[in-house]
């Protein structure tokens, strides 16, 4: 039997139903208004509003999964609404659905070309995808719309950071900061691009300004504890990293309370993390390692306590090829693009880039990129059966938080140290000097000791071990963050390097590989 055909129209909620809704909503009463907007839903399903508030409600009680379907639902019945596509986005971000998200505010673009927070908002999606170029072409539009936007400043700042473009970065930071003298974190992150740009006394009053407008700020104590651990001042810089609470700032506080020789404090404080945490800190795992060695006990902090055994160097065939194209390609990418360099203390004779290479628009880095999480994966297998939180906690997502190049020139060296905000740390190896035979010139050394760590009689430098490995063209070298690592001085001559290379360097592109949650 067909349905009777029904010209009644849907109804709609009263006018004071829908009042009371949104007096609900406006007053913080989330939970109440998303029971009222649902209540009401049931029974006028194709009231935009009803829709629209309750997306709302949901969002603010941080229910994006529930929010996003409300949103599509709302939009549904009224799609030329850029404020619905921009929430959308913002609750898609949340959820992580990137893709999605920047759809959502392209369309709120589209539909009002004027939406420059719209254009905001795209490019902090593009430049989480690694899309630098198109992030900071969308930041710079919006800002063409609305040059007093602060925030627009701000983010197309850390875009530039990343890209290496540190003096532009400053620039950007500094125009923030005139349109709102209190943008704390606009403070905090000019003062980190200036430490990069190695000028520490500007980068330390940048510090000191975000502290006087937020003395809690978490990135600006840590900043300004690892400025006062650099300049030596251990004691000083402790109560800067437990304010801050942020990142491996237990592992900051324990190097000061080691540098510094207070001991037993620092034995006390590392049996409590032992005995209460997971061993999932590389920079407590050197720190214990080399205690253990200094004292002649046992080393009981389980990140990787034979790190020497995990240390892993693989051809990567599309470099190692002869005539390599790639090879080729990162050299020339290398010596011709428009790459800042950084200032590091504990590099001699050589350069070492800023930013995020890996994050660069140059396809030869984004392919290299993509090599290397392949023998993060080749080596997670390798090691797989290891009873170490190296293996067992290994980071899920394979994500860079760092990667740099090194040129050095004959005679060039790095002095020993670790990546502290690593987990595993690598290079690749784009042109090598080939030293006289028996010779390690130029070769990779790791071991435990490094950074000036206190030793303490009877103990001799010859206590801590090292050992090393000669890379050759195309290697890859991965290993524990927790190690110290350093480039033995090469000063061979005459030597040979790659034949692609323009002239007698040492040349590498480091990285850091570290989890996503911060441990």
């Amino acid at each position: 039997m067909a349905t009777a055909f029904s010209s009644q129209r849907p109804t709609q909620p009263q006018p004071q139903a829908i009042q009371q809704l949104v007096n609900t909503l406006n007053s913080g009463q989330l939970a109440q208004a998303e029971s009222l907007a649902k209540d009401l839903i049931k029974k006028h399903p194709s009231t935009f509003i009803l829709h629209h508030v309750l997306a709302l409600a949901l969002d603010g009680q941080q229910k994006f999964a529930e929010a996003v379907t409300s949103y599509q639902n709302a939009l549904k019945l009224q799609a030329s609404t850029p404020e619905l596509q921009f929430n959308l986005g913002i609750a898609l971000t949340q959820l992580n659905r990137l893709e999605e998200a920047a759809n959502a505010y392209q369309q709120a673009i589209r539909i009002q070309p004027s939406f420059f927070e719209a254009y905001g908002n795209l490019g902090t999606i593009l430049q989480r995808q690694g899309k630098l170029e198109e992030a900071i072409a969308n930041y710079q539009t919006g800002l063409k719309i609305n040059p007093q936007d602060a925030r627009g400043h701000f983010n197309l700042g850390t875009a530039l950071r990343d890209k290496g473009d540190l003096e532009a970065a400053i620039t950007s930071y500094k125009k923030a900061i005139t349109l709102f003298p209190n943008y704390t974190d606009a403070h905090n992150n000019l003062g980190e691009t200036l430490r990069d740009f190695g000028d520490m006394d500007a980068a330390l009053k940048s510090y000191q300004a975000a502290l006087a407008l937020n003395a809690n700020h978490s990135n600006a104590n840590y900043n300004m504890a690892e400025f006062l651990y650099l300049a030596k001042k251990y004691d000083d810089a402790i109560p800067y990293f437990e304010r801050s609470q942020l990142d491996d700032w237990q592992a900051r506080s324990l190097y000061c309370l080691y540098k510094a020789e207070h001991f037993d404090d620092f034995k006390t404080k590392l049996d409590t993390i032992t005995q209460s945490t997971h061993h999932t800190s590389p920079f407590i795992g050197t720190l214990a390692t080399h205690y253990a060695i200094n004292f002649g006990v046992k080393n009981n902090y389980n990140f990787c306590k034979n790190a020497f055994d995990f240390v892993y160097q693989q051809p990567i065939k599309a470099l190692a090829e002869p005539n390599s194209t790639l090879l080729k390609q990162l050299l020339h990418d290398i010596n011709n693009a428009d790459i800042a360099e950084r200032v590091q203390g504990m590099l001699y004779n050589g350069k070492q880039s800023a930013g995020n290479l890996f994050k660069r628009p140059e396809a030869s880095f984004r392919a290299l990129a993509e090599l290397v999480k392949q023998e993060f994966i080749h080596y997670k297998n390798q090691f797989s059966g290891a009873n170490c939180e190296l293996i067992l906690s290994f980071p899920a997502e394979l994500e860079f938080t760092s990667s740099w190049y090194v040129k050095m020139r004959q005679g060039g060296h790095l002095s020993p140290h670790i990546h502290e905000i690593g987990w595993l740390s690598g290079a690749v190896y784009l042109a090598m000097p080939t030293p006289s035979e028996g010779s390690i010139e130029g070769a990779f050394e790791y071991g435990t000791h490094g950074d000036n760590y206190p030793i303490l009689p009877p103990q001799q430098l010859s206590s801590f071990p090292t050992a090393h490995v000669m890379p050759k063209v195309g290697d890859i070298v991965l290993f524990p963050s927790s190690l110290f690592h350093r480039t033995i001085p090469f000063n061979t001559s005459p030597f040979t390097v790659n034949p692609f290379s323009s002239n007698s360097e040492r040349i590498c592109i480091a990285f850091d590989l570290r989890p996503a949650n911060n441990i």
